[in-house]
């Protein structure tokens, strides 16, 4: 019998964040896989967990994969932890959720904390529609390219970002998207979590004259013509848009499209088209 995969969210700065049901699976499981041993030792000694723990991290993560899907296939059941937050997201979790699917075991996910989130639900900006784009490219040509790729979607844009590169990021940004509502979220959860707004130049002056330490989440608005309130001033447009949508999709997923496009969710898409047709 297949042994199950599980991927187990851990606090991203206070240890308390923390569910009972995560506690249960690590006390439970046969073996524990982690970025790094001596980190979630930690962890694991604040809830009394005493189990095996082995590396998975980005310089191993192929042989390692190897063996733990070997492990699966012998009816192991295994816990995949990182560092801090949601394990797959930005770390290598993922190749081993893909060897685990290919054997055919089970893979269970433990929620939990993710910083992206919860940088994103206390911006303030809106959060009908986002963009998660991880950390953006260390080179700034390759870092404008990518701005360039991600600028027109219909969406709060949300990357990761190291201390020593904010303040680039935050004029190639400035630059490249325009001079939009941000938020630069720094040590989330922790005791020296900080968060600042403004516009993308004004963070990035900020941040060239600030030393800072510590995970940072960048949070984007949407540019200013794609946000639900200036499409919302002319419903015919939309209508128009689903209208031809309708030549090429059926009218359920012409509406889920147009809705995209003008930065609503669908249910508001349908109320404007309700609303146009009852006038």
């Amino acid at each position: 019998m297949l042994g199950t995969l599980y991927l187990v969210a851990t606090p991203i700065g206070n240890l308390q964040d923390f569910t009972f049901r995560a506690v249960e699976i690590l006390k439970t499981v046969d073996l524990i896989a982690c970025e790094d041993t001596r980190h979630t030792r930690k962890l694991l000694t604040h809830y009394g967990i005493s189990n095996r723990l082995v590396s998975y991290h980005e310089h191993n993560e192929h042989e390692r994969a190897e063996e733990l899907a070997d492990a699966l296939q012998n009816g192991k059941s295994i816990a995949v932890v990182s560092d801090a937050g949601t394990p797959a997201i930005c770390d290598p979790a993922f190749r081993i959720v893909q060897k685990a699917l290919i054997i055919g075991a089970r893979v269970v996910s433990i929620p939990g904390a993710a910083a992206f989130v919860n940088a994103l639900i206390i911006s303030g900006l809106p959060t009908d529609s986002m963009f998660f784009g991880g950390f953006l490219p260390s080179k700034k040509s390759e870092r404008q390219k990518r701005l360039t790729e991600v600028k027109e979607i219909p969406a709060t844009l949300i990357f990761y970002e190291t201390p020593h590169r904010l303040a680039k990021s935050l004029a190639d940004c400035a630059e490249v998207l325009g001079d939009r509502k941000s938020v630069v979220a720094r040590e989330l959860t922790k005791l020296h979590e900080e968060t600042i707004r403004g516009n993308l130049a004004e963070l990035a002056e900020i941040f060239s004259e600030k030393t800072v330490k510590g995970e940072i989440v960048l949070v984007i608005d949407r540019e200013e013509n794609q946000s639900p309130k200036s499409k919302v001033q002319s419903p015919k447009s939309l209508a128009l848009r689903v209208q031809e949508l309708e030549k090429d999709f059926d009218h359920k997923t012409a509406l889920k499209k147009a809705a995209k496009e003008f930065g609503l969710s669908r249910s508001e898409a349908y109320r404007i088209l309700i609303s146009e047709k009852n006038r």
